[in-house]
């Protein structure tokens, strides 16, 4: 059974950093992409950024410079770095597993999310 637990999240003034972490079972047995989403209040969710588990990354262009994606796999986690943080950070964080079989994508799962909140 595929768990992602976060935690992390937080109120932080503009400027500062928080570090999110999504604790998973279930998921690094197999091939996977771990990924942080955001949705703000009335917004679309939003990727952010997504590492696969050969530690290829990719960033959204407004968190590039700033926030840094990174996975443990000794402990099967997931975390995500956040510096300078902006009013616009502000949002629900949520991690994301996509399991592979070679190339098939055999499921999709989210955690519950965590809250961010950027003060200016």
């Amino acid at each position: 059974q595929v768990q992602l637990v976060e935690s992390g999240g937080g109120l932080v003034q503009a400027g500062g950093s928080l570090r999110l972490s999504c604790a998973t079972s279930g998921v690094f047995e197999y091939g996977n992409t771990m990924a942080w989403y955001r949705q703000a209040p009335g917004k679309a969710r939003e990727l952010v950024a997504q590492i696969n588990n050969r530690g290829v990354k990719n960033y959204a262009d407004r968190v590039k410079g700033r926030f840094t994606i990174s996975r443990d796999n000794t402990k099967n986690t997931v975390h995500l770095q956040m510096n300078s943080l902006k009013p616009d950070d502000t949002a629900v964080y949520y991690c994301k597993a996509e399991l592979f079989s070679g190339l098939v994508v055999t499921g999709s799962y989210w955690g519950q999310g965590t809250q961010v909140t950027v003060s200016s």
